[in-house]
């Protein structure tokens, strides 16, 4: 397979939706971008569409189920603040920046989620401190390339103000454009949380996201103009991508406290779980339902139970058996998986209301609550992302009607003159020039 780029920059705006697309294109420097760029403006995410499963996707070309990213955070029981699926082991099989590696390219990521202890020459891994002795910059450090991050951090760590945006991808903009000028690689896979950060805490059509959005653009002028500078914007490809839409939201549902009720699990005085026959684990607009030992009978009474629930409260779309589940590329070890109503979603507190409706919710109570989310069903209407290319070994000005989130993976790949094997999704091949 001949090799097509020198330079690959694949740049993640987390939470970038096929919405964006007519007001980006007016933008001066995506206009810019697109005037050469082939794209699709309908990709369909995974299930459930939230940021790790699908980053995971996007290098792997694999569903949830067969890559083991089958949520943002872990099964914790207790634990008000879950890990996350950090780490490069946790992903099942090979990515392309692996591959990319082994043929003795460079690469660099930051804050690529599922890189923590990759073998990412130049890694600043997505991972941050999660219990009170930890402390952020150590964490981050000892979970990717210590040296590079020392650097990155004594340069730009005064742009930084712990995870709040823009300043935290003020960070890693300016790191990206110091990676590009000093450390000549092949691959950098950069991931940009301010859009989905300010539709989570403003909603989906706010001010703050559209600001968000012209940020992103002036990040785009910043990294085409240093490629220039350079001289290798010639033989670089820069691809941009999206990872999921939102939706925005008006309910909580807490299933959890469904279950206490109804004796399928147990606390003690202090409100800590002590055992359970079944629990639910939210992926926000979506959550499973795991029960002990696939006990069928137990999975009847509680698809039962979730029915009759839901006639009275409207906030369920569908409750998908475990094959439903399975064929939608979701967790294989759940029992069911529900898809929230629009304008619904998940959390898993155990002594709260079941539903709580946002509007009236006392904020100081329930700080945590969103005005917007995802990790509903891709096929859900007006919620797919989006995917473009531009630069050397792309042909320019190609539409695609319609891809998967799966396709990027073996696409990027082809672009590097990898081969990955073992996928769901396909080449794009349309994309490429002969």
């Amino acid at each position: 397979m001949k090799e097509q780029t020198k330079h690959l920059i694949v740049i993640s705006f987390d939470g970038l939706s096929s919405l964006d697309f007519e007001y980006i294109r007016t933008l001066p420097n995506f206009k810019r971008y697109l005037n050469t760029a082939s794209y699709c403006n309908k990709v369909y995410s995974v299930y459930p569409s939230l940021t790790y499963p699908a980053h995971a996707t996007i290098v792997t070309g694999k569903y949830p189920k067969n890559h083991g990213i089958i949520n943002n955070t872990l099964l914790q029981i207790n634990k008000k603040s879950p890990d996350w699926y950090w780490y490069r082991k946790d992903i099942q099989g090979e990515t392309f920046y692996d591959l990319a590696i082994k043929k003795g390219k460079k690469v660099a990521a930051l804050l690529w989620p599922v890189t923590a202890k990759s073998k990412i020459q130049y890694n600043m891994p997505e991972i941050f401190a999660n219990r009170p002795w930890q402390n952020q910059i150590f964490t981050s450090l000892f979970n990717g390339s210590p040296l590079y991050q020392f650097e990155l951090n004594k340069k730009f760590g005064n742009l930084r103000d712990g995870l709040s945006q823009p300043n935290l991808d003020n960070f890693t903009h300016e790191s990206l454009l110091y990676t590009i000028k000093h450390k000549k690689t092949d691959l950098i896979l950069v991931h940009y949380t301010d859009l989905d950060s300010a539709r989570h805490n403003y909603g989906f059509n706010s001010n703050e996201a559209t600001l968000a959005l012209k940020r992103h653009d002036r990040r785009l002028a910043d990294i085409i103009n240093t490629l220039l500078d350079q001289n290798i914007y010639d033989e670089s490809t820069i691809v941009i991508l999206g990872d999921h839409s939102s939706l925005d939201e008006k309910y909580v549902v807490n299933l959890n406290v469904l279950l206490l009720k109804n004796g399928y699990i147990h606390t003690d005085t202090h409100h800590n779980i002590t055992s359970y026959k079944a629990i639910a684990k939210n992926c926000d607009g979506s959550a499973y339902v795991y029960v002990n030992n696939d006990d069928k009978e137990t999975i009847k009474r509680i698809y039962n139970l979730i029915l009759e629930f839901n006639k009275a409260n409207n906030c369920i779309d569908i409750i998908y058996t475990k094959d439903d589940a399975v064929k939608l590329g979701a967790d294989p070890k759940c029992a069911l998986m529900l898809e929230a109503k629009l304008g619904f979603y998940f959390q898993d507190e155990l002594h709260d209301d079941i539903i709580i409706d946002l509007n009236q919710a006392n904020k100081f109570k329930y700080p945590h609550y969103t005005k917007a989310t995802h990790g509903y069903s891709p096929y859900k209407e007006n919620y797919t992302t989006v995917f473009m290319a531009a630069g050397c070994g792309i042909r320019k000005n190609i539409i695609i009607d319609e891809m998967n989130l799966v396709d990027e993976a073996p696409t990027i790949a082809n672009l590097l003159g990898i081969d990955l094997k073992d996928v769901d999704g396909k080449v794009i091949q349309e994309l490429f020039e002969k």
